[in-house]
């Protein structure tokens, strides 16, 4: 945990008036909800009603100390020190690793020093240290500020300096010494848990203010955008000709325009108009690569499929594969897609669907083409046609998954895609397109 874990968390408002912190027609408004603020304005009051209290208690036992000045000249310290670091304690960017070594030090110091100052019968008679009480403040602020496992090695060093200067294990010793533990202990875990939950509170927030921003553009973009595009395209279709082709692009335009509102970004799809100027019209839109290591969303590698033709539906939240398991199950929709246009037609719709399942991930992609003749993809391998053997089922078999066709005549075909999460491709990557 950092200091840093302390700033500010801001909530945005979208200027009429939305949530807590919002001002319309400015800017958002910064709200402090740090959880440990009263914990270290409380350890600043326990070490000044401490000190106060171990003065009075030197005070009335004075005249019974072996050396009453020495023990004076350690209280005179520890009152210039408390009084001079009592803004140390106020925050956690105050409170510094050199400071809490510091106010340990002079809570051990003081311990130790009693066996010198105080005589051996008061000691063995369970008299108070130099720092009593005090010495608690030194040992709470290592639990707020690091946490349990500061409190446990800090208060370990107070009990072994008490044990010392009693140098017996006595009853009331030891029993002070576990509560000190214990107490410092629990404060730190609790600190622990305060700061987990703050952190995924301003997470919340952020999302919350993320969620409401992308709503107000997207009613935006709906009531002027979306709606001339749609209108385009309505027009286009009616009057045919060049127009028809304009409203077909404004159709599409539309579409990708509704998907990058909705969560993703979706590269430009090439039409039949640019196959005409000299290139040859793709199979299918150009899906990005997964990056180089760690989890993947698998929605954000299909999202490009999605098109005027082409539907996608999926969980609301990131699909998550390993990154080369993702490429590869992505690519291999990109073939499946890429069979529908060539077997079904260009202008053919389809529609995939991701199901995140505990233990797998299952997409199936839908066309609704004339289907596919029972024994066409056995013949199609022997015929050495392997797009479906290599481009999907090989694909699947190096993720430890499976590709299944159900197809029935006249009613379109469906390709159910199964990969186990956590295991990655086993060979190298290999082509993205190709056919049966």
């Amino acid at each position: 945990m950092t200091d840093a874990d302390t700033d500010d968390i801001r909530t945005t408002g979208d200027g009429a008036g939305g949530g807590r912190g919002a001002r319309p027609g400015g800017p958002p408004k910064a709200l402090r909800m740090s959880v440990e603020l009263p914990l270290w304005r409380a350890l600043t009051g326990y070490r000044i009603l401490t000190l106060v209290y171990v003065l009075g208690l030197f005070a009335v036992a004075y005249p019974r100390y072996a050396h009453p000045l020495g023990g004076a000249a350690y209280m005179a310290a520890l009152t210039l020190w408390t009084a001079l670091t009592w803004r140390r304690t106020t925050s956690a960017e105050r409170c510094t690793r050199q400071f809490l070594l510091g106010d340990l030090g002079f809570a051990v110091g003081g311990i130790l020093l009693t066996s010198l100052i105080d005589t051996q019968a008061r000691i063995m008679g369970g008299a108070p240290t130099l720092p009593s009480i005090w010495a608690a403040g030194a040992v709470l602020g290592f639990a707020i500020k690091g946490g349990w496992r500061w409190a446990a090695v800090a208060s370990s060093i107070v009990a072994a300096a008490n044990l010392v200067e009693r140098q017996a294990l006595a009853r009331d010793t030891v029993h002070n010494v576990v509560l000190v533990w214990v107490a410092s202990v629990a404060i730190g875990y609790v600190v622990e848990v305060a700061r987990a939950s703050e952190r995924t509170l301003a997470r919340a927030l952020q999302i919350e203010a993320a969620t409401r921003e992308r709503e107000r553009l997207a009613r935006d973009i709906h009531d002027s955008v979306l709606q001339v595009l749609a209108m385009v395209q309505r027009r286009g279709a009616a009057i045919g000709g060049e127009a028809a082709e304009l409203g077909r692009m404004a159709g599409e335009q539309e579409v990708a325009l509704r998907t990058l509102v909705a969560g993703g970004p979706v590269p430009r799809q090439r039409t039949a108009a640019d196959a005409a100027e000299g290139a040859a019209v793709p199979a299918g839109p150009a899906v990005p690569g997964p990056p180089p290591g760690g989890p993947c969303d698998l929605m954000a590698l299909l999202a490009p499929h999605a098109g005027a033709g082409v539907a996608l539906s999926g969980p609301g939240t990131p699909v998550g594969l390993p990154a080369a398991a993702a490429g590869e199950l992505a690519a291999a929709v990109g073939a499946a897609l890429d069979n529908v246009r060539v077997h079904v037609g260009a202008d053919a719709r389809a529609w995939i669907l991701v199901e995140d399942e505990p233990d797998a991930v299952l997409v199936t992609v839908r066309d609704e083409g004339p289907g596919i003749p029972e024994g066409r993809l056995a013949a199609a391998e022997r015929e050495g046609r392997l797009g479906v053997a290599l481009s999907i089922r090989g694909r699947l078999r190096e993720l430890g998954g499976s590709a299944e066709w159900i197809s029935v005549p006249g009613q379109g075909t469906e390709v159910e895609l199964k990969v186990p999460k956590g295991r990655a491709p086993e060979g190298g990557r290999r082509g993205r397109h190709g056919h049966e």
